[in-house]
């Protein structure tokens, strides 16, 4: 049976949320930028849109920094809106199929402010690592740059979800690997849309296989196993 309540929700929420905090306060973050940058910027000089696959969700939680990430407006989607907001990730509630439109007028209201969005573009209901295009009409309106996000886990177990969710074994490491700035053009048709939805789409996928590559790298040499290598990112890239 599903909970209604508001505040039971909020209340149990908060439970989890200490729980999931002194779990994550135990996992290790690795970062790799393919350009050499530092993420997540300063938010006071440049803003991104960081985009990651909906089962990699809890990895952006090991340092949420100034982010706010949209988040479904189903049942499913206010427990981890609760959890999130408790952990300090900031929230904006919508989907592509419920409260779309003013979610996104809201990411396009914080294109000014000093903080960066989030987004899964294959949430919240799928199909799994498939990008939507929301995420490349919100670039295109707000002129804020793409970074794409592939999130690898050393160790974790995996919900029997539609997104097969990764919940990160408590002590290991999480991989982030981040693309280039990527700047999607204004006024863009529903060709240039579907054009710019598949070419974020397989760059999102070649961040995650260097991603998941450097994750099995550290689970079998240690944690100190080097970041992807040049050989790797050129042939993620081909």
């Amino acid at each position: 049976m599903k909970l209604r309540s508001r505040w039971l929700i909020r209340f149990l929420a908060a439970g989890i949320a200490l729980v999931a905090w002194c779990w994550l306060r135990t996992l290790r973050l690795k970062r790799f930028s393919v350009d050499g940058r530092h993420h997540p910027a300063d938010a006071n000089r440049e803003q991104f849109l960081y985009a990651f696959w909906h089962e990699g969700v809890l990895g952006p939680l090991c340092d949420p920094g100034q982010i706010k990430v949209l988040i479904s407006q189903h049942a499913d989607g206010e427990w981890i809106a609760q959890i999130c907001q408790w952990l300090g990730l900031g929230v904006i509630r919508g989907s592509s199929t419920r409260g779309g439109c003013a979610a996104i007028q809201e990411m396009i209201g914080a294109s000014g402010a000093q903080t960066h969005l989030g987004i899964t573009p294959d949430g919240p209901r799928g199909p799994r690592r498939q990008l939507q295009p929301g995420a490349v009409w919100v670039a295109s309106t707000t002129g804020i740059s793409v970074v794409l996000l592939g999130i690898g886990f050393a160790r974790a177990w995996r919900a029997s979800s539609w997104d097969r969710m990764a919940i990160p074994v408590p002590g290991s490491t999480v991989c982030a690997v981040l693309s280039q700035p990527m700047q999607i053009p204004p006024d863009l048709d529903r060709a240039g849309l579907d054009h710019w939805r598949k070419l974020l789409e397989d760059e999102l996928q070649r961040m995650n296989v260097l991603a998941d590559a450097w994750a099995e790298r550290i689970h079998r040499e240690g944690r100190h196993a080097a970041g992807p290598s040049v050989a790797e990112i050129t042939r993620a890239a081909a």
